[in-house]
């Protein structure tokens, strides 16, 4: 089975798609909205991106891009992400004058960029396994990458220092997608379903965002997380994408998203699959 991904040979989602598919092809694309135009064309079979870190928050792009294409959750899967700075063979710390990154990743290593390479300046990637490729490339001693264990030994990088993530507990949530608009929920263990919903608001008008939540908490179903985008078009207005708990299959969900339709103008369901488990 091909499956997809964004980025290069090592990036960290190629080893979230390896804990996810053992057996997978992997297939690489220089950019999320690749991998989300090849998964609705049937070009692969499955994708697997990045929907949030633990350090450093939301890949907001990849909100939109759900929303966008006609694809649906069918999985996931949390990986432990242990950053390494890693240069040219020969390289020192102290001769380290540029640091590359995906944006995510300089912030989560933040702290250690401002206490041990202040004099550093981060130079912002397309993605990890990208910017080690590319030190390697240019083979100057001045400049390292911040990335996985997996880019070092890819690109024949030394690694300067590990761990050099803000917080040891960082980790990156991943989604499993598949082709297609949602029609029937994945087959879960009780206790670990989770559905993944998106809707805008039918007005809006104070309390209005309330009411729509208070449809699950009136079933008590947990919300899991809530995260609000720009409708882009309509100033002022927002879409909101909801996680809770349970299959949509099961009566207290289903009753609770027939409600929700009557106080939004959109909604639709991206997923109901089982609850990931770190990788």
């Amino acid at each position: 089975m091909t499956v997809g991904y964004q980025g290069e040979e090592g990036a960290y989602s190629e080893e979230a798609l390896y804990r996810l598919f053992p057996e997978a092809t992997p297939q690489p694309f220089p950019a999320f909205e690749d991998v989300f135009d090849a998964l609705q064309d049937g070009a692969i079979r499955r994708a697997v991106i990045p929907i949030e870190n633990s350090l450093f928050g939301s890949v907001h792009i990849n909100y939109d891009l759900l929303r966008d294409h006609a694809v649906h959750i069918v999985g996931e899967g949390n990986l432990a992400i242990r950053h390494h700075l890693m240069a040219t063979p020969g390289a020192s710390l102290e001769e380290i004058r540029h640091v590359h990154s995906h944006p995510q990743a300089l912030g989560q290593c933040r702290v250690f960029l401002r206490e041990r390479l202040n004099a550093a300046r981060p130079v912002p990637a397309h993605d990890t396994a990208g910017a080690a490729r590319l030190v390697a490339e240019r083979g100057d001693t001045g400049h390292a990458a911040i990335a996985s264990k997996r880019a070092a030994e890819t690109y024949g990088l030394q690694i300067l220092a590990s761990g050099v993530e803000s917080n040891m507990h960082n980790q990156t949530r991943f989604l499993v997608l598949a082709q297609g608009h949602f029609e029937e929920a994945m087959d879960a263990e009780p206790g670990r379903a989770k559905t993944s919903l998106v809707y805008a608001l039918r007005e809006n008008v104070p309390g209005a965002l309330f009411k729509t939540l208070a449809v699950f908490a009136l079933r008590e179903i947990d919300l899991l997380k809530v995260e609000s985008r720009p409708l882009i078009g309509e100033p002022g207005r927002y879409l909101f994408y909801v996680d809770v708990a349970g299959s949509v299959s099961a009566p207290p969900l289903s009753r609770s998203v027939e409600h929700l339709q009557e106080l939004t103008s959109e909604l639709r369901i991206l997923g109901s699959y089982p609850a990931g488990e770190r990788l």
